[in-house]
């Protein structure tokens, strides 16, 4: 009798273990800064990235897939919130403290409260970590991310940090991890005779990409057995211009450049354009490797992982040069606009056997989509959000597949910008802080994806629907320096 009650338990174990494992882990990688146009299967040319390639050819590529802003802490407010532009807790790049050790911030923090992917993920039953840039707040107050669902969070918690890929240290469940770099100071130029030796400053032992993918293989490998969200926010291809020896040399003589000195800020660097194809190399690669250590503890088939970026390509800022490599597939704007090539970002995912190979779509989504699309697939109720559901795009059920009416964006920061895309429509407001009502400009996204001839006068209707819309889509933010929309502030 004893015999088949211990049967019975190991057989109720062995069930429960095989219905945890039935659920797929997911995985959510989470550029910075880069363009549409920065990826192989986007058609970039001169930089290599093979292995984001393999996700988008062993599963789908979506074309019209869009950040919530044009900038960093933003966008991951939104992404992890599902919450649109017009509704979102942080707007803007609200930045505390300064670059320095003594003086880390970090960024306005998200508030006690708050409902995460990550708060979803563990009512599903999952084991979720962050590891990357957090830049939502310090782990002293309301934005530290073990109080927002995240079990496990190590990397750059301060996006200030961020700019120096070579930082004294990183953060690990609130705790100070020491690294093997001195202190530098990214934001100093260099002179016009600056030697090699001067260059040199600018790099330290430990790179911390490198470091945070270190620290991802052990969370996958420590979790292995049980349904894990992993959040994966790393930091390339932002600037400063910073890479390993080694990555750096793959591109070296590839192209003509010249050195960066720093006028533009962030870290000089003698080869700038070889670094920065490094850099994207350099975590493509460690994508890759997330790939091979799925594969080798049998999690690949049962692993959905998704890539995407929290903005559009940078504003030629630290040596970049995003016109070289047409970082943005021809788009207008940059990083802070509103424009396509601002808040147009790249979207793969791959799921073996569900996700069908060599897919795309052309559906219309953003990233704060996500919180209602990890709800779909784990079977789990969301809390209120802006977001649709894109599972049956990605399993490549259209017929099945709702549909924004529109989809809205704001930005208070640089000149105050609104924007909306309605169908294959899209409009966009500049400029509101000196006028609110500054004239609506018009495009035809499937005519004019550049965005290059203003058809407002053609559409008054339209025009007029737009006003509607904002009115409808803002809530008033919640510090005055972000509130640009209402004219009562």
């Amino acid at each position: 009798m004893r015999t088949v009650f211990y049967m019975t338990i190991a057989c109720l174990l062995q069930l429960h273990v095989q219905a945890q494992r039935a659920k797929p882990n997911i995985i959510y990688i989470y550029a910075d800064d880069m363009g549409i146009g920065e990826l192989g299967c986007y058609g970039q040319q001169k930089i290599k990235t093979p292995h984001i390639d393999r996700i988008a050819r062993e599963g789908i590529r979506f074309t019209q897939h869009y950040s919530s802003f044009p900038v960093c802490a933003p966008s991951r407010c939104a992404l992890l919130t599902g919450r649109n532009a017009g509704h979102s807790y942080i707007r803007g790049n609200y930045e505390l403290g300064g670059f320095e050790d003594d003086k880390e911030g970090g960024q306005m923090p998200l508030p006690e409260g708050a409902f995460t992917i990550a708060h979803l993920m563990k009512q599903a039953g999952y084991t979720t970590g962050a590891i990357g840039k957090w830049g939502l707040g310090m782990f002293d107050n309301t934005g530290n991310p073990n109080k927002q669902g995240f079990d496990y969070f190590y990397g750059y918690v301060c996006q200030k940090q961020a700019h120096n890929f070579y930082p004294t240290h990183l953060w690990e469940n609130g705790k100070w991890d020491t690294l093997n770099n001195p202190y530098i100071k990214v934001h100093s130029p260099l002179p016009a005779d600056a030697s090699d030796s001067d260059f040199e400053k600018f790099k330290g032992k430990d790179y911390s990409v490198t470091k945070m993918a270190e620290k991802t293989f052990a969370f996958i490998r420590q979790h292995k057995n049980k349904p894990f969200f992993l959040y994966l926010p790393y930091t390339g291809p932002h600037v400063s211009l910073q890479a390993p020896e080694e990555a750096v040399k793959e591109y070296l003589g590839r192209f003509n450049e010249q050195p960066y000195y720093g006028n533009k800020g962030y870290a000089s660097a003698r080869y700038p354009l070889s670094t920065y194809a490094a850099m994207i190399t350099y975590m493509d690669k460690q994508v890759g490797l997330i790939m091979d250590l799925l594969k080798e503890l049998e999690l690949d088939e049962n692993t959905i992982i998704m890539f995407s970026s929290d903005n559009g390509a940078t504003f030629d800022t630290g040596g970049a040069d995003t016109e070289f490599f047409k970082s943005t597939a021809g788009l207008r704007g940059r990083k802070t606009d509103l424009y396509e090539g601002g808040i147009r970002a790249p979207f793969v995912a791959r799921w073996p056997g569900h996700i069908p190979a060599g897919a795309v779509s052309d559906h219309i989504s953003a990233q704060f989509d996500l919180m209602a699309t990890l709800a779909d697939i784990t079977g789990n109720k969301a809390p209120a959000n802006d977001g649709l559901s894109f599972l049956p795009a990605l399993l490549g059920k259209n017929n099945q597949q709702k549909k924004h009416p529109f989809i809205y964006f704001e930005f208070p920061e640089k000149s105050g910008q609104v924007a909306l895309r309605i169908e294959n429509w899209k409009l966009v407001k500049s400029n509101m802080k000196k006028d609110r009502n500054t004239p609506w400009e018009l495009y035809d996204l499937s005519k004019d994806s550049a965005e290059t001839t203003n058809i407002a006068a053609q559409y008054p209707e339209l025009v007029k629907k737009a006003d509607s819309l904002l009115e409808q889509s803002h809530r008033l933010a919640h510090i005055r320096d972000w509130e640009f929309v209402n004219p009562k502030f």
